[in-house]
Parts: C-alpha cells; structure tokens; sequence
C-alpha cells in the first residue's frame, strides 16, 4: 500500500498541543473529518494558522503504519476574530463540539461544512449570537438524522404534546408531565426549527426569558441521542441541587 498525500480544505474543530510541542488536529471539511498532527507546530508558522475556528487549506501526508496524517502545509483561507469575544465563544466551542460528535471521519458531507461554517458566520456577525448557535445547533442535529421526536408524547404516543421531559429533552402529554407547558413561542420553535429555513427562523426569534429551556431541552436530547458534550457547562450551568440553572437573559 502507497503512502498517501491530499490536499483539504476545512474548518478547526478542535486544537490540541502535545508535551513534545506537536499541534493534534480536527478538521471539518466537504468530504467529511480529518484529523492530522503538525509536528513541532507549536515552534513554527503552523501554530497561528491552525487555530480553533480557522478555515485553513492543508496539505497532509499519511503512511500505512501512521495512526494520524501529518500536516506538511497550512495556508490560512480565513478568520472569523470576533468569535475570540467572551459573548461568542462559547456558543461558537458548543456548535465545534457539537459537531465533531455528530460527523464521522471520511463521511463525505458537503451539507455539512456549508451549514456549520454558516452557522461560525452568523455567531461572529450577528447582534443575537445565542440564537444563531440555538437555531443552527437544532440544524446540525436535523441534518446529522437526530430529530426530536414532537408530533407525539416521548413516553406514550399521545399526539399534541406540549410540555418538556426533564430526561430525554423530547415533548410530553400534560399526563406524563411533571412541569409546566412550553410557552406558544417555544412550542412553534421546536416543532418546526429542522425543517423551516434557516432564514425564517433568525425572523422569528424566541425571547430571551424561553431559551433556557430550550437550551435545557437540547442539552438533554444531544446527551440521550449523542454523547456527552462538555460545552454544556459553559451555557447549562449546574446549581448545587443538582438541578441546572437558568442561563442569564441577555
């Protein structure tokens, strides 16, 4: 078997240096993830250009016997330097987290590059980043065939649900339930978010004082139908009830 060189285009989705100074890689790319290792990148040009949210053209490099490819070039194609604010960064790490759970190493998804690289774009220019990440994050899972199920009770098929399940984040019936209903806001958001338009969502935004729960919502379906995602602590605080918190209007 050859050894293999290619040339990628793609987006930071996770940056990690090593004791010996090497820079490990995740990439987000049209034809699906890469992940690579810049040897010595710390030391040299690498380091600045393979930031966490850079779009980047790289040249890798992989032998048969190598666990991970090796990044020979790195050509800078873009920045987004307003994601680095407080108000910002953290909704853009989720969406990166997020994303790197939901797509697989060479799983070729041109829909996905463009819909997550959108979704940087409107955290970084938008004046309501927040709703930017809840909408598109909604997306990311739609398109990865996560769907939340609300046409029907989570636990007994009744149709019409209307109100949270603490456990797996999904719509009860009013006889499952243990909490109040969504508000008519909320309740429009989650049953149409996957499949109206991105547009037509960021015209239609929930109010501040809804979206904890719906960010409480979407951190309990993504932990049940994905994984764990550690950016949740940064946006669901948990209370010493164990209970989480209402994340702060803004």
């Amino acid at each position: 078997m050859r050894s293999r060189s290619a040339n990628r285009s793609g987006i930071v989705l996770r940056r990690r240096v090593t004791p010996a100074g090497d820079i490990i890689v995740t990439l987000l790319t049209p034809q699906g993830k890469v992940k690579a290792i810049a040897r010595g990148g710390v030391r040299g040009a690498l380091s600045s250009r393979l930031n966490l949210f850079h779009h980047v053209a790289v040249q890798v490099y992989q032998t048969p016997q190598a666990d991970l490819a090796t990044v020979q070039q790195a050509v800078l194609e873009g920045a987004l330097p307003r994601l680095a604010e407080p108000e910002r960064y953290a909704f853009a790490h989720l969406m990166a987290e997020l994303a790197d759970a939901l797509f697989q190493e060479g799983e070729f998804s041109e829909q996905a590059f463009e819909l997550f690289a959108g979704a940087l774009r409107g955290v970084s220019h938008q004046p309501d980043p927040e709703w930017v990440a809840l909408v598109m994050s909604y997306k990311l899972l739609g398109l990865a065939g996560f769907v939340m199920q609300t046409a029907r009770c989570a636990r007994c098929g009744t149709a019409n649900p209307e109100h949270p399940d603490p456990l797996g984040g999904q719509l009860l019936c009013a006889a499952c339930a243990s909490l109040p209903a969504y508000p008519p806001e909320s309740l429009d958001f989650l049953r149409s978010v996957v499949r109206r338009s991105v547009r037509a969502s960021m015209e239609s935004p929930v109010p501040h004082d809804q979206r904890p729960a719906l960010w409480r919502a979407l951190e309990r379906f993504v932990t049940v139908q994905v994984g764990n995602v550690q950016s949740w602590r940064q946006l669901v605080p948990t209370g010493a009830a164990g209970e989480q918190a209402v994340i702060p209007a803004r």
